[in-house]
């Protein structure tokens, strides 16, 4: 049938990767078949605030795990990018002990609803949740297409071109978020996420074993140094600048991820799913998304994002590569189909309810605005075969809004009789502020910082921003709460 020994080894890693996804697909159907589906929001977003903590741990970690941190990371080609999971580890306890007990007093599908709530109209949330779908739209789910379907192509070779391969995930993706809601791509998570990390740390095992585990031999220090210089991607002295925010914006008010912790049936029940989840981010996920690019420097040189699908099919025997490439496949089918979720959940609450009339039905609205979205983001996918770095070009489009959304945030829980326009003035402060720092090389020349510094500008800016704009332009006097919101059980309705 086969014309040589590779054409049938081929085959049969071709058959163990459509038979290991088939079977994740076919487990997460046995454990999602019984549920009880009513259309509501509840339903469709929050999976009917069932989620055991173990699969609240689970969806929060491959929604965030995907080929974005072991393509764009390893990409990198040293160990100082492990600071990114490491440091995420502020924003989950941030995120267990500030912020989920504040969504379930709220009672809230969406993070938006939060702002809302602690300020005097609906504007701010608007505004927001336009920002969130529009990130969604143009940066996450493109970014996870591309970096999943460059990682294929290197393994499978580049004969298939990438748009395939992230057509063909994208479509995964798509119909568990469409058939399942967040109770499949949580379960689905969950199940695929015990292989991805067990044969991320295999690769890192083989990667290290295929260098006689020696990575300092013919290896520039700067790539083994986790205490990065002025002109590295993380200067040390950024942990304790940007670095934190970063953390707690992502991990704490970002829908795609906090989505999963609103949906478990208790404040302790997500918590407890938190802490599992910060647990794997601190014990797992750093050496498998550096390590396996330093060794790949050592054997390859710099190879920028192609540095992890050329380690695998190295040190990778063939009779496993087929279920890696699964795994590789299932964690951004995870990611994808979480944040396809998280944004048909943000469009249908916050702009079809309030702007076109009741959603009866989530389910249908959510299949209808799932294809246009999958649509729009394999449009964007060669748009990111541009880039020189993945992981780098994210963070810094991230900041674009991550650092103006977390002012208003800020604002919001620790001042009261602040206006819905006032936050508005300074969301819309920090986006132009980060942006001309960006995209104007003359800008950011004169003010010679590290990004990650100027988020940390840019967010207290947009505070003093919205809180200057609340007294002189409208005439209001902004309260100063302090901590006493993280305290009680007060402060429920909107302000007055």
């Amino acid at each position: 049938m086969f014309g040589d020994t590779a054409d049938f080894a081929n085959a049969g890693q071709l058959a163990v990767f459509v038979g290991l996804t088939a079977l994740v697909a076919l487990l997460t159907w046995w454990k999602v078949r019984s549920a009880k589906h009513d259309g509501s929001q509840k339903d469709v977003f929050l999976a009917g605030k069932g989620l055991s903590w173990v699969f609240v741990a689970g969806a929060i970690t491959l929604t965030n795990l995907s080929t974005d941190q072991l393509v764009g990371m390893n990409g990198n080609q040293m160990l100082l990018l492990a600071w990114w999971e490491i440091a995420g580890f502020v924003g989950l306890m941030t995120l267990a002990f500030v912020f989920v007990p504040l969504y379930y007093r709220y009672n809230c599908t969406t993070v938006t609803e939060l702002l809302e709530r602690r300020y005097d109209g609906r504007s701010i949330r608007t505004l927001i949740s336009a920002i969130f779908i529009f990130g969604n739209l143009l940066i996450y789910l493109p970014a996870a297409l591309y970096s999943g379907g460059l990682f294929l192509q290197s393994l499978f070779g580049a004969d298939v071109p990438l748009l395939a391969f992230s057509l063909g995930l994208a479509l995964i993706g798509a119909a568990y978020t469409i058939f399942g809601g967040l109770r499949a791509v949580a379960v689905m998570d969950t199940f695929s996420g015990i292989g991805i990390l067990f044969l991320a740390l295999v690769i890192v095992f083989l990667a290290l074993a295929a260098v006689d585990f020696d990575i300092v031999t013919g290896v520039p220090p700067e790539r083994l140094s986790m205490i990065g210089s002025a002109d590295s991607p993380i200067p040390f002295h950024t942990l304790f600048t940007g670095m934190a925010f970063i953390q707690i914006f992502y991990w704490s008010t970002n829908q795609n991820i906090t989505q999963k912790a609103m949906a478990a049936p208790t404040v302790k029940e997500a918590q407890k799913g938190v802490f599992a989840a910060a647990a794997v981010r601190i014990l797992v996920v750093p050496p498998i998304v550096v390590i396996p690019g330093v060794v790949a420097f050592k054997l390859f040189g710099d190879v920028g994002d192609a540095a992890y699908g050329r380690l695998v099919a190295e040190v990778l025997p063939s009779w496993l590569s087929g279920a890696f490439a699964a795994m590789v496949a299932a964690a951004v089918i995870t990611t994808f189909s979480a944040v396809l979720n998280s944004t048909v959940a943000l469009y249908s609450v916050d702009f079809h309810e309030r702007f076109v009339g009741e959603v009866k039905n989530h389910w249908k609205l959510g299949a209808a605005m799932s294809v246009v979205a999958t649509i729009l983001a394999i449009i964007m996918v060669p748009l990111f075969q541009n880039a020189e770095s993945i992981i780098n070009l994210l963070q810094q489009l991230n900041g674009l809004s991550s650092m103006p959304i977390l002012s208003a945030f800020i604002v919001g829980l620790l001042f009261r009789n602040v206006a819905a326009r006032s936050a508005i003035a300074g969301v819309v402060w920090g986006i132009s502020l980060y942006g001309l720092f960006t995209f104007n090389a003359g800008f950011s020349e004169a003010v010679g910082i590290h990004y990650i510094d100027f988020m940390v500008v840019t967010l207290f800016t947009s505070v003093l921003a919205a809180l200057g704009f609340n007294r002189f332009v409208l005439g209001r006097r902004a309260e100063w709460l302090g901590l006493s919101l993280f305290r009680g059980k007060g402060e429920v309705s909107a302000q007055a």
